[in-house]
């Protein structure tokens, strides 16, 4: 009985982590769109912040990746977490700057 709970705990959390990540990856992109609209809201604004954010969720998914079959094989969840914390700081950064644009 007590392993049977153990993994259901263990299942629980790699949930919950996957599903943090996804939200703070969502978060992340809502912050380049939210800076892309407040500096003109044109198609080119929208569209440089779009492929920024899809640029850099590769490059650090790559980046991730590499790291992760090197130290946490099989834990995607860690993967997916940390990506979208490190998205989720970055498009907070991206937004905040918006209000140094000259």
């Amino acid at each position: 009985m007590g392993t049977r709970d153990a993994i259901a705990g263990r299942s629980a959390g790699r949930r919950s982590a996957t599903w943090l990540g996804a939200i703070l990856l969502a978060a992340g992109g809502v912050g380049h769109l939210l800076a892309a609209r407040a500096i003109g809201g044109s198609y080119i604004a929208y569209r440089d912040h779009i492929v920024g954010f899809v640029g850099l969720s590769v490059v650090f998914g790559g980046v991730l990746a590499a790291l992760g079959s090197r130290y946490w094989r099989g834990r995607g969840d860690l993967t997916l977490l940390m990506l979208g914390v490190s998205q989720a700081i970055i498009g907070a950064v991206i937004y905040s700057l918006r209000f140094h644009i000259t």
